[in-house]
């Protein structure tokens, strides 16, 4: 495949989706550039991610034929990314997802040449955007702050600190899409 596949991932808080969101709202859904709507067993709301959802029966079935190029589990929900995503990456475009950590080594397998950015922020800043939130009790949140996750990232993984102005972060994300973007179409 032609294209660059972008895997966002870090810690719930750390502005993954804000990241994405900013991205998005710089460089337009069209052209190059392609964000991938996941498909999630969680109802839609306000308080989440713009996502596509599927009950688990529906999801099963999703999986079955083969309507995902990727799929996990975290959290007690189960995520997709869609097939659709491979027809972007044969024209050459550069394709955007929020994954789980835990997935890169098969997504790098799948997709041998990803781009893994890191979002992280300051754990205060953290723990105070799970809080505003409202979706996990206190002692849920400290579990999480507390856990670790095995990192499988590349040497060559981006980081992105998220700790401050969105805007700051955003235009470091803007910067590194729109290089890979003037690659594929001069590749």
């Amino acid at each position: 495949m032609r294209g660059s596949f972008v895997a966002v991932v870090g810690p719930s808080g750390a502005g993954k989706d804000s990241l994405i969101a900013y991205a998005r709202e710089k460089l337009g859904a069209g052209g190059q550039v392609r964000f991938v709507r996941r498909v999630v067993t969680r109802k839609a709301d306000g308080g989440s991610e713009d996502h596509d959802s599927l009950d688990d029966a529906s999801f099963d079935q999703a999986e079955r034929d083969g309507a995902f190029a990727l799929t996990w589990a975290a959290h007690d929900l189960r995520y997709g990314l869609p097939i659709s995503l491979e027809d972007d990456l044969r024209a050459g475009r550069v394709v955007i997802a929020n994954l789980s950590r835990a997935m890169i080594p098969a997504l790098v397998a799948r997709y041998p040449d990803t781009v893994v950015v890191n979002v992280t922020a300051d754990r205060d800043v953290i723990e105070s955007r799970l809080a505003q939130r409202g979706r996990e009790t206190p002692e849920s949140i400290r579990n999480r702050m507390d856990r670790r996750v095995a990192e499988r990232l590349p040497s060559s993984t981006v980081q992105i600190d998220n700790s401050g102005a969105l805007a700051v972060a955003g235009q470091q994300f803007v910067h590194l899409l729109e290089d890979l973007a003037s690659q594929g179409v001069r590749g």
